[in-house]
């Protein structure tokens, strides 16, 4: 089933923000996000917000779901006054793929129309590597696209099937050769580890995969079961083991091993890059507290320490903004103290850490007590930041704990 949207205060149904909240917009990087919240199938460990045409039948169409997007991008340049250039896109899902060349021109034409990208705009899609092909890459780069995320997870088979992809094992790698020979420069592709049933082999065949690929950046996820699917339940009737803490650990070390041999490097716990370049700058936004509209049903936003989310169903979406109101269903206004936490918790996944001064006294003492526990960069602390050493990243969600005590 969808993920559930989080608890907050009432959106204003003109989507209007408070005026300290557009103080300084423009001069922080800002980003559009857009969900496309179609799939073909549903992947039995995803809890995303997305919906297979049997799920929506005649409520919800890619077609009423684009008009609705172009109604909120206009509705965010009205809230945001001047709203900035767009310095990065990320079209994510769901499957933005299902749209076609021509569906993914449309959504990027809509950003553009409303907000207008800076010259050198990262602009993202993600696609699954079964609905894409030759004339699907050329077709989005002609659009304006640069950057490409394919779905792979993994190449085992018996992998697969337990995570219930519906790709053949070797149509990323054969996608990502396609996306290069059509001009691409920056491909990432998806890796999923940890899942029952994965060996060793069964990774290192997936990694040498991606390497073959050519790709220039690799995200790589420990599986996590979220309630509610398909896998949660499976595991729950004891058809599948749970995954288990020291195999993830195993299997992160193993990631990290292979991908800094063959020249990438860790930028973001779970992301690697094989250059400065290579890196995506639209998730380090969101890691670094920048500013972002997201458009779509289930979408979140965050623009000058005010955070909203939108209604999660396609047609309730459209319809509410068919009656000329924002979708945003509920939204927060983060104080100083929430943006102190929210820091440490994320940017501590970074390569290059937090400030020590943001922590407070007790957190600096803590801060000082994982490094010598290993967990810590003794050089980065002595310059004023905590930075995690390679033992660390395998207990960053513990060290953050321990700086906000």
């Amino acid at each position: 089933m969808p993920s559930t949207l989080p608890p907050g205060d009432p959106a204003p149904a003109d989507g209007s923000l408070p005026p300290e909240a557009l103080t300084g917009l423009g001069s922080r990087p800002f980003g559009v996000y857009v969900h496309v919240p179609f799939c073909a199938t549903r992947c039995g460990y995803c809890d995303f917000n997305t919906y297979t045409a049997g799920e929506l039948g005649t409520s919800a169409s890619p077609e009423s779901w684009l008009e609705g997007l172009r109604r909120e991008l206009d509705l965010a340049a009205h809230v945001l006054g001047s709203p900035p250039v767009a310095d990065t896109v990320f079209v994510g899902g769901g499957t933005p793929s299902l749209l076609g060349a021509e569906g993914l021109t449309a959504v990027l034409d809509a950003v553009r129309g409303s907000f207008g990208l800076s010259s050198a705009a990262e602009v993202t899609t993600e696609a699954n590597p079964e609905s894409t092909s030759p004339e699907f890459f050329a077709g989005i780069l002609r659009a304006g696209y640069n950057r490409v995320s394919l779905g792979a997870q993994s190449v085992a088979p018996h992998v697969l099937s337990i995570l219930d992809r519906k790709h053949t094992p070797g149509r990323p790698v054969a996608a990502a050769t396609e996306a290069r020979a059509a001009g691409f420069e920056h491909l990432n592709l998806d890796l999923i580890y940890g899942t029952p049933g994965e060996r060793p082999e069964d990774l290192q065949a997936s990694l040498d995969a991606v390497l073959d690929a050519g790709v220039d950046h690799v995200s790589a996820y420990a599986l996590i079961v979220e309630e509610g699917t398909a896998l949660a339940r499976r595991i729950r009737r004891g058809e599948l083991p749970a995954p288990d803490d020291d195999v993830l650990a195993e299997r992160y070390e193993q990631v990290d091993s292979v991908l800094s041999t063959s020249g990438f490097r860790w930028y973001e716990v779970s992301n690697w890059a094989a250059s400065a370049a290579a890196r995506c700058r639209h998730n380090l936004g969101y890691w670094r507290g920048d500013d972002w509209w997201g458009a779509g049903p289930g979408a979140h936003s965050h623009v000058g320490g005010v955070r909203w989310w939108n209604i999660k169903h396609p047609a309730k979406y459209t319809a509410v903004l068919a009656d000329g109101k924002s979708p945003a269903v509920a939204r927060e206004i983060l104080s100083e103290e929430d943006i102190r936490v929210e820091r440490v918790l994320l940017e501590l996944r970074l390569a290059e850490g937090v400030p020590l001064d943001i922590l407070d006294e007790p957190g600096v003492a803590e801060a000082k007590a994982a490094v010598g526990d290993g967990l810590l960069s003794q050089y980065a602390f002595d310059a004023g930041r905590a930075v995690l050493t390679d033992e660390g990243r395998l207990l960053a969600d513990g060290i953050v704990r321990r700086l906000l005590p």
